[in-house]
């Protein structure tokens, strides 16, 4: 079995690593092309393709944050060209407050958000009163109240939407007591909640199984696609164009449904 275990840069350290190519600026480089991902399991892919991307003449320098925030960004700023790790509801909540708009340039795969417990080994076995943890940030949170709504764990107003929010619960049997965690943090957290919503990437870096482990996790057609963003001249610049070729390819689909076992799936 491969180490799965990757080297994480903080966000401060990644920012030092860029501030090293001249204050803070991408490289001079027509053949370099920057990418901001989260480590799992969107820097494994892009290091897999970097063999690939070489032969097209793309130097391709992948940048670790293990946030959901600064690879956003970075892009927005000009010091990375494109990031890779996010879903369209969580851009567009980064998006309506800011400008320039970062926009959704390529589909790639969907990580399944999943429901975690070291305590229980099904929903129903959920006691009265027990304490689930979500994600802090509207589009992941809504995500995780939307899957305990459709395992009928809770009932939220129908009219809730992608950024559901615990003050739209209208239906909680067991009185669960919710809790807003930074996403990041939710791994950690497990041995002291009754139930843990966490996302792919970081089940996966915490050494979980999505497709084992999850008591309940969304299905294939699940709608959270991640995307490669940019911003709008990204479209148009050959060396993205190359960059996505490379990861809508059937040789990274089997690269995809090989290695992570249905804990990630390909989109395309």
């Amino acid at each position: 079995m491969l180490d799965r275990r990757p080297i994480l840069l903080s966000p401060l350290a990644a920012l030092l690593l860029l501030a090293g190519c001249g204050d803070g600026a991408k490289p001079e480089n027509d053949n370099s092309l920057s990418v901001a991902a989260t480590a799992i399991p969107h820097a494994e892919i892009l290091e897999h393709i970097k063999p690939t991307l070489a032969k097209a003449g793309i130097d391709l320098n992948v940048i670790v944050l293990n946030d959901f925030v600064q690879p956003n960004i970075q892009v927005a700023e000009g010091r990375v060209d494109v990031n890779y790790f996010q879903t369209k509801p969580y851009l567009d909540e980064f998006n309506a407050n800011r400008s320039p708009k970062l926009v959704t340039i390529a589909g790639v795969h969907v990580e399944p958000l999943g429901g975690y417990s070291r305590k229980w080994k099904t929903l129903a076995a959920l006691p009265e009163g027990a304490e689930v943890a979500i994600p802090n940030e509207g589009s992941n949170g809504g995500r995780a109240l939307a899957l305990l709504a459709k395992a009928g764990v809770i009932t939220l107003k129908p009219d809730a939407g992608a950024l559901a929010t615990p003050g739209d619960i209208i239906a909680n049997p067991k009185n669960l007591k919710i809790r807003e965690l930074e996403a990041a943090t939710l791994p950690r957290v497990l041995d002291q909640v009754d139930l843990a919503l966490i996302n792919t990437n970081y089940a996966l870096v915490a050494g979980l199984n999505p497709v084992r482990d999850a008591l309940v996790i969304e299905g294939k057609d699940s709608p959270y696609v991640n995307y490669v963003v940019g911003l709008e001249s990204a479209k148009a610049d050959p060396r993205v164009a190359k960059l996505v070729a490379a990861l809508r390819s059937p040789e990274v689909k089997a690269f995809i449904e090989t290695k992570y076992g249905g804990a990630v799936i390909p989109a395309f």
